[in-house]
């Protein structure tokens, strides 16, 4: 069923956390709350109810302002199967769909392990919310997985709809596009995905949503098997790399010093 009528709103917390609120009437969803007092500003100021809490994984920047909130709103709390979040009141395996109360919109949940092992996204009419999995022109660091989890976390986001709207968790879009650069210098789309983000930041606008369709065009991490990619990696590894798993290991590794 198509979200009708459903807008969704960032939300800025801490320093470059972008907090997601989907609105519909005086209803709201709020994706990832890692701090209350921001989303409970924002309700206040647009009257509107909490129905929903959406939780991508158990860090504490996307999971802290879960208890405030509750004491405020007495909500379901979406999220994966994982101790870590103890106000989870409903837990979410590969597949899994629900609806939410005054929304005509069925999500998904899909399991996507790599930045943490029990990460997952919700995907709903053409929007997936995937926490610190994908990023604009990027991915999440490997905190609890390995490579070849995330390889496979981003190949199954890679296989959504190309006009997918790539809804994340952090503003990192201008020094991924700058790491990207130096990895895959002659691809033109991120120069010119350069250029535009750098004018969003300017004029202080979130860089996001990114779409699935300008993901496999230009970010390197949705890239690994291409040869320019492998070349890069093989080339800074100081060794051949064939396996594409093994080539997003090092760019990720090359990125976190980068």
């Amino acid at each position: 069923m198509p979200m009708m009528n459903t807008a969704i709103v960032p939300v800025r917390a801490f320093h470059d956390n972008y907090i997601w609120i989907m609105r519909r009437g005086n209803h709201a969803v709020v994706v990832d709350p890692g701090d209350a007092t921001p989303v409970l500003d924002y309700l206040r100021a647009e009257r509107l109810q909490l129905t929903a809490i959406l939780n991508t994984h158990h860090h504490a920047d996307h999971v802290g302002g879960n208890a405030e909130l509750l004491d405020h709103f007495k909500v379901p709390v979406f999220g994966p199967f994982d101790e870590r979040i103890a106000t989870v009141t409903r837990g979410l395996r590969d597949g899994d769909r629900f609806a939410l109360a005054d929304y005509e919109v069925e999500f998904t949940a899909l399991e996507i392990p790599g930045h943490t092992r029990t990460h997952i996204a919700f995907y709903a009419d053409g929007a997936v919310f995937c926490g610190d999995t994908l990023f604009a022109c990027g991915c999440g660091r490997l905190f609890e997985g390995t490579p070849r989890q995330m390889y496979d976390s981003l190949n199954k986001l890679a296989t959504l709809p190309d006009s997918t709207r790539v809804y994340c968790g952090h503003e990192y879009t201008v020094a991924n596009l700058r790491f990207a650069r130096s990895v895959e210098p002659n691809n033109r789309a991120l120069a010119d995905w350069e250029r535009e983000a750098k004018a969003q930041r300017a004029r202080n606008e979130p860089t996001l949503p990114s779409t699935i369709a300008r993901e496999k065009t230009a970010n390197p991490f949705l890239r690994c098997a291409e040869p320019t990619l492998a070349d890069a990696a093989s080339h800074h590894a100081g060794r051949p790399l064939a396996d594409p798993a093994a080539v997003l290991g090092v760019l990720r590794e090359w990125k976190n010093n980068f």
